[in-house]
């Protein structure tokens, strides 16, 4: 894993022996920390760790670590406890972690029956609900203070990858899958919204514009990058192309309307600005495996992990 910033980048690095970062998010309070979700052998057997890591002077450093029975694939932060967290797991399961309680998870709910790639905690003001989404097809919306999940959505043909909250809209999230589609939902009501047959390929990841309520990004296994305004979804607003293998995730930046960034199966986190006539930025290549992790900070311009 390794934090950088713009400009000319320095970055920091931290390993985590015997494990493979699977998320990667900095914290919406606390500046300098971050979480990572981590599994043994690619998330194929083994167990998972959870890894909260705190950025200083001297570097980054293990905050706390917790570990679970299974990979954990997909880690988010509460927008409403600095210290609670929830991640994703192989097992089909949820947990919530309080970094003040270094016992083990306070609530595990499990109801997918497959592994859950995606969870994401809404990042509208008045609800504070968890969305997730699983290799089972359905997405769950969940209340952290309930056991259970609040509504189960369907309508996927693939395995769901990403489920992401919609930063302007309440109530409305967005869901990437094997499927080929980018799907748009509404938790106040039942069935998909938009259906967007985005890549003639799996997508394994998308993410909103922070900046305009009706745009998205996708990333595929066709190595391409696809921008989609919901206005008119027959074609894609824009499309980068420069990875080599799969786009894992994708990020827009919370600074800028135009700038995204982007990592990949080919090692590689690319930064794009979608308004140029030659979009992509950068290339940083500092990692010797699988690039599935990455975030831009909210409180550092310039900072990212991945």
């Amino acid at each position: 894993m390794s934090g950088a910033d713009g400009g000319a980048r320095r970055s920091q690095a931290f390993r985590l022996p015997g494990r493979h970062g699977y998320a990667v998010e900095f914290s919406p309070y606390l500046p300098g920390r971050l979480a990572c979700a981590a599994a043994q052998n690619y998330g194929i057997a083994g167990c998972g760790t959870l890894a909260v890591l705190e950025q200083n002077e001297a570097g980054i450093c293990l905050f706390r670590s917790f570990d679970w029975n299974d990979g954990l694939f997909d880690v988010t932060w509460s927008e409403n406890n600095e210290h609670v967290l929830v991640t994703s797991s192989g097992d089909g399961s949820l947990q919530i972690w309080d970094t003040a309680d270094p016992t083990g998870p306070l609530q595990v709910y499990k109801e997918h029956t497959q592994e859950v790639y995606s969870v994401d905690w809404s990042q509208t003001r008045g609800e504070q609900v968890v969305v997730s989404g699983s290799w089972d097809q359905t997405a769950k919306l969940w209340d952290p203070t309930v056991g259970r999940s609040l509504c189960t959505f369907k309508g996927h043909e693939g395995i769901i990858y990403s489920t992401i909250w919609s930063p302007h809209i309440p109530g409305c999230f967005a869901s990437a899958s094997g499927d080929q589609t980018l799907r748009i939902w509404d938790v106040k009501t039942p069935g998909v919204k938009v259906v967007i047959p985005g890549h003639q390929a799996e997508i394994l990841s998308c993410d909103w514009c922070k900046y305009d309520e009706n745009l998205l990004v996708t990333g595929a296994v066709d190595c391409s990058l696809k921008g989609w305004d919901l206005r008119n979804v027959r074609q894609p607003v824009f499309n980068l192309v420069g990875h080599t293998y799969a786009v894992r995730r994708v990020k827009f930046s919370p600074f800028h309307a135009t700038l995204l960034a982007s990592c990949s199966y080919d090692f590689t986190v690319r930064f794009w600005d979608f308004s140029k006539p030659n979009p992509l930025l950068e290339t940083v290549e500092h990692h010797t495996e699988f690039t599935c992790g990455l975030d831009l900070s909210l409180h550092n311009h310039g900072q990212v992990t991945d």
